[in-house]
């Protein structure tokens, strides 16, 4: 029986070797990972003409805290203004078709017409202004017609008129300006544009220097005009002629021989005149007696001066005595 059962022992060991040699063992094995592979980034390469790129900013807050709106900022709202109110259409309101002149310019002394229509109202008036601008003279006068007026010859500049229709809120008004034309030169070009009072006339000029000034005597207008240039004010004067040689001695017998003083009607108004002789000083030179020219013109309601000097300048006193001027040097 041991016999038997070790043969069978070796038969079955012998069946399983024959097995092992037919037959190729598996071994299970893991599942294989993925291997990285390592690939390099692209370098920049360096050029001479690149422009960087600005980094971006961030838009400025609203606020401290305060999102930034996604459509921008809110526009401001306009201010709303209310419409005016106007006054409605009254096909019966007084109304002025036409007012003018004929003619449209007129010299001094002339005569100029005045012609106008209304309509819508049963009375009208005209007013004469001023130089001011003030109605100075009315004339009641009817809805159509014309109106003679006779200027003066000594009138500058232009002659203004208004005319009235109507009453209280209903009133019109219309302005009218009639320009005086010029009929005089002046003795020395360029001109003023203002036209002068009379026309030039020759005559004798005494003109005669000082320290700080001078003095100019047109001797047929009998006014002697002094002359500052000690920049105080008034920069100039004009001193009517008290000169009398019945009277008056032409010169001052006391004065140094080598003084140059003035004579007769200058001589009279520096001597006389404390203030316009400290102002003057002494005399440069001896009075120079020529033929020239003075002429007017008004500027508003005063009198601008233009002088000829001895040197053949052109001397303008300008109105209220706080100014004189070269303006035509020699």
């Amino acid at each position: 029986m041991r016999r038997w059962a070790g043969a069978l022992l070796l038969a079955l060991m012998g069946a399983l070797v024959g097995c092992q040699a037919a037959a190729v063992a598996i071994i299970p094995t893991s599942l294989p990972t993925q291997t990285q592979t390592f690939t390099p980034s692209p370098t920049r390469t360096p050029s001479l003409n690149v422009t960087p790129t600005p980094a971006p900013t961030r838009p400025p807050q609203q606020g401290q805290g305060a999102p930034t709106p996604l459509l921008g900022a809110p526009r401001p709202r306009p201010a709303f203004n209310a419409p005016t109110p106007t006054r409605p259409f009254n096909p019966n309101a007084p109304r002025i078709e036409f007012f003018t002149s004929d003619p449209l310019a007129v010299p001094p002394g002339g005569q100029v017409t005045l012609f106008w229509s209304v309509r819508g109202t049963s009375s009208a008036v005209i007013y004469r202004l001023d130089e001011q601008g003030r109605r100075s003279q009315v004339y009641n006068v009817a809805t159509d017609g014309n109106l003679p007026i006779q200027t003066r010859s000594s009138e500058r500049g232009e002659l203004a008129f208004v005319l009235v229709a109507g009453e209280g809120d209903s009133q019109v008004e219309q302005r009218l300006s009639v320009p005086l034309r010029c009929p005089l030169s002046w003795f020395f070009n360029p001109a003023p544009e203002e036209c002068p009072l009379d026309a030039a006339a020759e005559q004798t000029i005494i003109d005669q220097t000082f320290e700080r000034g001078r003095m100019i005597f047109p001797r047929q207008r009998g006014i002697i005009y002094v002359l500052f240039n000690d920049g105080r004010t008034p920069a100039w004067l004009a001193v009517e002629d008290r000169y009398d040689p019945r009277i008056h001695p032409e010169r001052d017998e006391n004065a140094p021989p080598t003084f140059i003083q003035p004579l007769r009607e200058l001589g009279l108004v520096w001597r006389s005149d404390d203030t316009i002789r400290n102002r003057l000083g002494l005399g440069l030179a001896e009075a120079v007696s020529f033929s020239g020219f003075v002429q007017e013109a008004p500027s508003g309601n005063r009198l601008s001066i233009y002088l000829s000097g001895a040197s053949g300048e052109v001397l303008h006193l300008l109105p209220g005595g706080n100014q004189w001027l070269i303006i035509r040097p020699p």
